[in-house]
């Protein structure tokens, strides 16, 4: 029995040593061929400029082609499969913002692919979701907001981007947080959302800052709020939604690239690694700044725990206002 057990636990080694050297060789020689990024938003957005962006760089350092595919539709959930269905071999990435890892498995009762599969790679950027509200609107801060919906309930309309969008359910947070009620105002995407607040058919939206700079900067919507726990260098002015009573309140909007469930942590690892690095560039932090977004440095265990941290805050905000997407 002492022998069979040693030649057990031998074998038992040399298939961990084996693995091991496996996954270095791998790591190695990735990538040896063209790699896909599916992006699940159209062309243009913040998550298609910073997933270019990433391509870029990660083309010149390796000399193999990185191509981003826009694959969109079904809430993003089109790309989340085809990527979720795809070989674990670091040739098939998404690009996503945080819907389909933190809101689209409570959202969806039938979904054909597990989000919570998915593998973290990188977050390719970061940027504030802000309070904006029309012109025209007697409210200057989240204090008059707050004092102004709860003494007109259900008079004030908000748009988002679409039913368990982020800006929709960082406005149902926010609700909950101060007790008030709006009526909301979905649309198909952003630009749509923004064009009606800029034009006055609705009256505040939350939406990163992106997205709603060139109206504020135009004069055409104002922001009275700041959805991070900090200040943003861009709007020094305005305080956070933090600042005025609602503590604790955070949301953000984050593009995630994200790998084949069990693709190997020392492929994902070098991505991230590679990643990371080029986001400390300054050329690269330009290009981010362009689009209003900031570099992130999370490795991929840390970057999984933010992403199982904001599903869980996410989460909470669907079951307790029963918001549900039929396929």
């Amino acid at each position: 029995m002492r022998g069979v057990n040693r030649r057990t636990a031998l074998v038992g080694m040399t298939a961990v040593l084996v693995g091991q050297a496996s996954g270095q060789a791998s790591k190695d020689a990735y990538p040896s061929r063209e790699v896909r990024i599916i992006c699940s938003v159209p062309a243009g957005g913040g998550v298609d400029l910073s997933a270019r962006i990433v391509a870029g760089h990660l083309q010149e350092l390796w000399g193999k082609s990185f191509v981003v595919e826009n694959r969109t539709g079904g809430a993003s959930n089109i790309a989340g499969d085809a990527v979720a269905h795809a070989e674990p071999d670091g040739y098939t990435l998404l690009a996503t913002p945080p819907n389909v890892i933190t809101a689209n498995a409570v959202l969806f009762k039938h979904l054909t692919y597990d989000p919570a599969s998915l593998e973290s790679v990188a977050i390719m950027a970061m940027g504030p979701n802000v309070l904006a509200v029309r012109n025209g609107l007697p409210i200057k801060n989240v204090a008059e907001l707050i004092a102004y919906a709860k003494a007109n309930p259900n008079k004030l309309s908000y748009a988002s981007q679409g039913i368990g969008s982020t800006s929709h359910l960082t406005m149902e947070l926010f609700k909950s947080r101060t007790g008030t009620e709006l009526v909301h105002v979905p649309y198909r995407g952003a630009e749509p959302a923004v064009t009606d607040l800029a034009g006055g058919h609705v009256d505040v939206m939350f939406c990163d800052l992106g997205t709603l700079m060139p109206l504020y900067r135009s004069g055409n919507i104002s922001i009275i709020a700041v959805a991070t726990q900090t200040r943003v260098a861009l709007l020094p002015g305005i305080p956070t939604v933090d600042d005025n009573g609602v503590k604790g309140f955070t949301s953000a909007t984050f593009y995630s690239l994200m790998a084949p469930p069990k693709t190997p942590a020392a492929i994902r690892n070098k991505l991230n690694g590679a990643i990371v690095a080029a986001m400390q560039e300054p050329e690269t932090q330009a290009k981010l700044r362009a689009i209003f977004v900031d570099p992130n440095t999370l490795d991929t265990a840390a970057m999984g725990k933010f992403i199982e941290e904001q599903a869980e805050l996410w989460g909470r905000v669907i079951r307790s206002t029963g918001i549900s997407i039929d396929q």
